[in-house]
């Protein structure tokens, strides 16, 4: 791929689920939605090749076994991944081109690498859904790391399975050299040149530290990318046992022009594979779409 071709990513896969569906958010989640109405998933899907988006993310962030654990969900996990995966593959077949990920996300919590499982536990832990989901799509998208070790167990899993892997990190929310680990950012080249992941992205933080990460990673020598997020902040409530989504506070001043002017700074820097993340819908990504293509870029 050359730097005019960009892979555009959708934007937020569950959150626009309990956003649509009108229900109450629960520290699942988009789990409980997806049970209750399946059909929702796939319509944000198509929502999102309609703007423009050329990969499909897989409602499976949070459907991890230790997650269902905690609310007696655990036996559901094999269910709830193939209504996810079925929704993405029937939304990019009636769209009759695209990318399927499989999105994996932390273990326990988002952005608490603090109380995940050392590397050598977290990749036992990866290696069920890792192997089951890399069966049916085209790639594995590991998402919202936040220290090296968190990102390590990931990394060891995924490059077990034969299919090509993602991994994309999230930074410290007011500096994007640092991960929220505290670690620095520039410190990660070590394992990504230990597992040689297929593309190292930044994801779910404000577009402001993204930027600032972007510079750092483009000198990796991996194709990169971002997809950043348009909360204030991830506050300390947020990092309690359990948080539900509306203990966050969405940013008024980033609106779809707003978002795409970050978007295309990254781009400019060299970044090939670029979307949204937690409160970037739609909208936001056919707004991408139309400045990449006003700007001589294809999306592909």
């Amino acid at each position: 791929m050359n730097q005019k071709q960009i892979t555009l990513l959708d934007g937020s896969i569950g959150q626009e689920m309990v956003k649509r569906s009108g229900e109450i958010a629960t520290p699942l989640w988009s789990t409980t939605v997806m049970i209750d109405n399946p059909g929702l998933v796939n319509q944000v899907h198509k929502d999102y090749f309609s703007a423009g988006a050329t990969v499909a993310t897989t409602n499976t962030y949070s459907i991890l076994y230790d997650r269902l654990k905690k609310f007696k969900l655990e036996k559901d996990r094999f269910k709830l991944w193939d209504i996810a995966v079925d929704a993405a593959i029937q939304a990019r077949n009636h769209h009759g081109f695209g990318v399927v990920a499989a999105s994996i996300g932390p273990l326990i919590a988002s952005y608490r690498p603090d109380i995940c499982p050392p590397s050598n536990e977290a990749e036992c832990l990866y290696e069920e859904i890792t192997s089951v989901l890399s069966t049916q799509v085209d790639l594995l998208l590991i998402e919202t790391m936040s220290s090296i070790d968190q990102a390590d167990g990931a990394l060891r899993a995924v490059k077990k399975c034969d299919k090509p892997f993602w991994i994309a990190f999230s930074v410290d929310d007011f500096d994007g050299s640092k991960l929220r680990s505290g670690e620095n950012l520039s410190d990660i080249k070590i394992i990504l040149n230990q597992h040689n992941p297929d593309a190292v992205l930044i994801n779910c933080s404000r577009p402001e530290a993204v930027s600032k990460a972007v510079r750092v990673i483009s000198k990796f020598g991996f194709k990169f990318g971002a997809y950043a997020n348009g909360f204030t902040k991830i506050n300390s409530q947020f990092l309690k046992d359990s948080p539900t989504v509306d203990a966050l506070e969405r940013r008024i001043d980033l609106l779809p022009r707003d978002y795409a002017r970050f978007v295309l700074d990254w781009v400019k820097l060299g970044a090939t594979i670029v979307g949204g993340c937690c409160e970037v819908g739609p909208e936001h990504i056919k707004e991408i779409a139309n400045k990449l293509t006003s700007a001589g870029y294809e999306i592909v």
